[in-house]
């Protein structure tokens, strides 16, 4: 598979010489080449601003791995890149994709349809980048609003998301970014608090499947902190 993506990438004489010389080690020369070309592709698809969320989300999603299980480092790379790669889509083309791929919209999702980038996000990345890892589609799906019990994936490219280098308007920034390297479910509750104290606050609509999660990692956070 390998082989087949780098023949892809370059052309023969080079895909030959670095084969056959063994001139780099071959996973590592695999892997450098397709982040690259991963990066490109979502580049044509968003603005300079969301590409360079989306670098800070893949480089803070890969330090989170590191930090709580490394080998699951390339998944979280590979989700932080592609997490955002439908947000472009105009809302009646979410819609009609969601409707395409008999994918779930909930009835704030179908009035906000802004909110169903991460379903999209998954569907594109499974139809257009070849994507068929499950725990890498899940964590697109649910990086916007999140679920009870999300997986360590699921939860890196949440928190990720929220905390990367280039965010600077959510309060207590600080805090999370240092919380989600000591505590990533905490850092989940406390990402889900902030969210949904902001929506309150702004008098914004709310995705009720929010109340859920925060109601499961605070029920979390409670039975450890008792």
């Amino acid at each position: 598979k390998e082989e087949k993506l780098l023949r892809k990438l370059v052309c023969k004489m080079v895909a030959d010489y670095i084969l056959e010389e063994n001139l780099y080690e071959f996973t590592k020369v695999y892997e450098d080449m397709y982040f690259r070309s991963l990066r490109k592709a979502v580049k044509g698809r968003m603005s300079k601003h969301r590409h360079e969320h989306t670098i800070g989300v893949e480089m803070t999603a890969a330090a989170l791995a590191m930090r709580y299980d490394a080998a699951i480092m390339n998944k979280a790379r590979i989700a932080g890149i592609l997490h955002d790669c439908a947000k472009s889509l105009k809302d009646d083309e979410a819609v009609k994709l969601c409707e395409k791929h008999n994918v779930h919209m909930n009835d704030y999702e179908r009035e906000h349809p802004f909110m169903l980038h991460g379903k999209t996000g998954a569907i594109v990345a499974k139809t257009e980048f070849d994507i068929k890892d499950i725990d890498i589609l899940s964590a697109i799906t649910y990086h916007t609003v999140g679920h009870p019990n999300m997986t360590l994936l699921e939860k890196i490219i949440f928190i990720a998301d929220y905390i990367e280098p280039g965010r600077n308007k959510a309060p207590n920034l600080d805090y999370l970014r240092r919380l989600s390297f000591t505590d990533v479910d905490e850092a989940v509750f406390r990402v889900v608090e902030s969210t949904l104290n902001y929506l309150k606050e702004a008098k914004e609509p709310i995705n009720q499947v929010i109340y859920e999660v925060y109601d499961f990692y605070k029920d979390l956070h409670d039975r450890r902190f008792k």
